[in-house]
């Protein structure tokens, strides 16, 4: 049976920095700004959290914060690498702080087969007893996992959700449309929340819930009741925002809007940099219209 049912909306978390080291009274601070607002499950240490640039130490930390100040809602931890040694160690360090599930990324670089990628994923479900969330994003890892080797791993027990990031309707609908029972299929893309849920997705894990928790969630949670007339509103309020959170790499727009909004500092670890000029305005802009406080 599957351990987990994933829904509604999940925020990949930022990590702030501060002086060059994670900032971890602020992210505690963020964390409890999520919950507040009725997110309903945590994802640190993913993309969005420049998890490749964190040390070991450091994740660890920041996982064992979220679940503390989780107040109980689902914790799914980045734990993917493109090497299965690394990532079966990674998790095994992991595991001990007690996340729900592991969000496990396409293995990048490498270019596998479907075949391997069936195996790894495989082999990964079998190292532990929690959830797995396979993590689609072929923009970033360079290989795309297909509808059919989604599916056929979705019948793995402990596989309980994906996390889809292609941008292919079309594959996506297939996996929507073939999922068997239990198995959750997530937006990877805060602009594909609407159309891939209002035709069955269970949620997403979103990057502009970092800035608009509330918002987001009401987003979610009108879709998973049918109430498109909410949801349409919610989506053409929010979808210049959508758009701003991408035009450079992310996060670095995210913690652009979120300095100015003085939750954090705009600081990001190399090979990220801040944002430009024309995108920290563009952010600005945005969150002006949307009724949001400017700080910085």
């Amino acid at each position: 049976m599957r351990n987990l049912k994933l829904s509604g909306c999940g925020t990949a978390l930022v990590t702030p920095f501060r002086d060059g080291e994670v900032d971890y009274d602020t992210y505690v601070r963020l964390i409890d700004r999520q919950v507040k607002a009725g997110i309903h499950f945590l994802v640190p240490l993913g993309t969005t959290g420049e998890t490749p640039c964190l040390e070991v130490s450091e994740r660890l930390r920041i996982l064992e914060l979220t679940v503390e100040h989780s107040a109980g809602l689902p914790v799914v931890v980045g734990g993917g690498t493109n090497s299965l040694s690394q990532t079966l160690s990674g998790i095994s360090r992991l595991d001990k702080y007690g996340p729900d599930a592991y969000l496990i990324v396409v293995p990048y670089y490498n270019k596998p087969t479907q075949t391997g990628l069936y195996e790894y994923f495989k082999a990964v479900a079998e190292s532990t007893d929690k959830g797995i969330v396979l993590y689609n994003v072929p923009g970033r890892t360079g290989a795309n996992l297909k509808a059919e080797t989604t599916l056929r791993l979705a019948e793995i027990p402990n596989i309980i959700a994906v996390k889809e990031a292609s941008g292919n309707y079309s594959q996506i609908s297939e996996i929507i449309r073939n999922a068997p029972e239990g198995f959750s299929v997530l937006s990877g893309n805060d602009e594909e929340t609407l159309p891939l849920m209002a035709t069955g997705a269970d949620g997403i894990i979103s990057v502009v819930s970092n800035i608009v928790p509330e918002e987001m969630v009401k987003l979610a949670e009108a879709l998973l009741h049918d109430d498109m007339t909410a949801a349409r509103k919610l989506h053409h309020r929010l979808s210049p925002l959508f758009r701003g959170c991408f035009v450079e790499s992310n996060p670095i727009p995210v913690k652009a809007a979120m300095a100015a909004m003085g939750l954090m500092e705009n600081s990001l670890r190399l090979p990220l940099v801040q944002a430009s000029d024309s995108t920290m305005e563009l952010m600005k802009r945005t969150l002006t219209e949307l009724g949001i406080d400017i700080r910085s």
